[in-house]
């Protein structure tokens, strides 16, 4: 019961999901941020709020922030699960973990909608 109640994922393989779903998008969006800078000559502020002010480039940062905090609670989650053993000790450390990923969310729509 505390499993499931502590974790966002349903099973092992909605984790998995979770896992490989979130590092493709990562990896899509930092390929393409690669690509902007390999691409953008005399690249500054301008051409950095040029390129986050596109829509789609916001809606991709979104969504990637949004698989990042689940990437890193999926992950977190088992690690806490296998090495912390004491239910007190993880129930904070995963409160703490789930704050932290909401603030990451939070911030960055912050961030990317203020440009």
């Amino acid at each position: 019961m505390v499993a499931t109640v502590t974790s966002f994922g349903r099973s092992g393989l909605h984790d998995w999901f979770i896992q490989r779903l979130s590092a493709v998008v990562m990896a899509l969006f930092t390929a393409y941020t690669i690509y902007f800078v390999a691409t953008t000559p005399n690249l500054g502020y301008e051409q950095w709020v040029g390129f986050f002010d596109s829509m789609i480039v916001k809606a991709f940062s979104i969504v990637t922030l949004i698989l990042l905090s689940l990437h890193i609670w999926v992950g977190m989650w088992i690690v806490a699960t296998d090495y912390i053993k004491p239910t007190g000790i993880r129930m904070v450390f995963q409160a703490a973990l789930i704050i932290y990923c909401l603030v990451i969310i939070f911030w960055g729509f912050q961030i990317l909608w203020s440009v």
